[in-house]
């Protein structure tokens, strides 16, 4: 369920000053055959605490590696491990891949794609752009990366060699804070300025699916322009790794409400055994199985992958916060169990049934 497996580190590249590129090989293959767009939940001790991060994979599916990229933030624990302390020979704990920010690959079909992208949320849409213009020769790709400055651009290199190889297939656009020759191309990525590229570059009733990887301000921006100009929510795919500040204050609410009440007599299932204990008041359904011993499957715990996922077999739950699951899955009983506060006296929570 929640298996780490070892990564050999056999390349470490620098894209930028600020961001490295791993080259990881696994002990078992088998277990970590991806799909383009998806991503790698990694552990790692530090001073005795254990910390999960996500990192998207940034190989395409032809390239015959298994490589993710990790640009450092200020105060990261892992990024600025990754950065600065790992070493080629080193090994990395990760889980296999997860994470839906993909649509099927028709190699038949000739469909045109739009992605953006903003900073190192450029990451799991190279990996798809790189699987698309392979596998679909008839399709056509536009990119649209926003950054500060040229400096900041990660695989920039490797994004003009895509576009040399892709000749009219791959467009590439970057928008960068200053420093641009056209107005169009400089400042930030909100409405407004997607509203003038569809006016003027990108034609926009053509596309058949975009993919939105970045900031969450920028991403609600972009999907709310999209959505203006015609697209449907169907068409539109966003990855997130970061929690939202609706989710926060979400978390503080439900904590409000739970006050007063008893706790909730909970059975979780995990690798085909039964556990049974009582819930803490203002506990989400995550933290009360791992607070009661269990090893259930997690990573962000802010409701943006899809990592914790369970299904509820017996009572009512009520997720405060959802980026990661579908409409259908969400019918079906699916939660994201880091999100989930009981709102019945007893519960039970499948995580094998996916």
């Amino acid at each position: 369920m929640s298996q780490f497996h070892p990564l050999l580190v056999t390349d470490i590249h620098h894209t930028i000053r600020d961001a490295v590129v791993l080259t990881l090989k696994p002990e078992n293959p088998e277990a970590f055959a991806f799909t383009q767009g998806q991503y790698l939940t990694f552990k790692q001790d530090f001073d005795g605490t254990e910390l999960r991060r996500n990192y998207s994979i940034c190989a395409g599916l032809d390239d015959g590696e298994l490589k993710v990229g990790i640009k450092r933030v200020d105060g990261g624990a892992f990024s600025t491990y990754a950065n600065t302390d790992l070493k080629v020979g080193d090994t990395l704990h990760a889980m296999p891949p997860q994470g839906k920010f993909f649509t099927a690959i028709e190699p038949e079909v000739a469909k045109n794609y739009l992605g953006f992208a903003g900073g190192s949320g450029i990451t799991p849409v190279l990996s798809i752009l790189k699987t698309v213009l392979k596998r679909e020769p008839n399709s056509t790709f536009t990119l649209v990366y926003a950054n500060r400055a040229v400096n900041t651009i990660m695989f920039r290199e490797e994004l003009e060699d895509l576009k040399n190889r892709y000749m009219g297939r791959l467009t590439v656009i970057h928008i960068l804070e200053s420093g641009q020759d056209m107005e169009l191309f400089e400042g930030r990525v909100d409405q407004d300025k997607c509203n003038a590229l569809f006016k003027h570059w990108i034609q926009i009733d053509t596309i058949d699916t975009a993919f939105i990887c970045g900031p969450e301000p920028m991403m609600l921006a972009i999907a709310e322009a999209l959505k203006t100009n015609g697209l449907s929510e169907e068409q539109i795919k966003f990855e997130l790794f970061s929690e939202s500040q609706q989710g926060r204050l979400a978390k503080q609410e439900m904590a409000k409400r739970s006050e007063g009440q008893k706790g909730t007599e909970i059975t979780v299932i995990i690798d085909g055994a039964r556990r049974s204990f009582t819930m803490q008041k203002g506990q989400s359904v995550l933290e009360a199985a791992l607070e009661n011993g269990q090893e259930a499957p997690f990573s962000c715990k802010a409701g943006v992958c899809s990592t914790c996922m369970g299904k509820v077999l017996e009572g009512e739950v009520e997720m405060i916060s959802n980026h990661a699951l579908e409409d259908y899955e969400v019918e079906r009983g699916y939660v994201l169990t880091c999100q989930s506060y009981p709102l019945s006296d007893t519960l039970t929570i499948d995580y094998d049934t996916h």
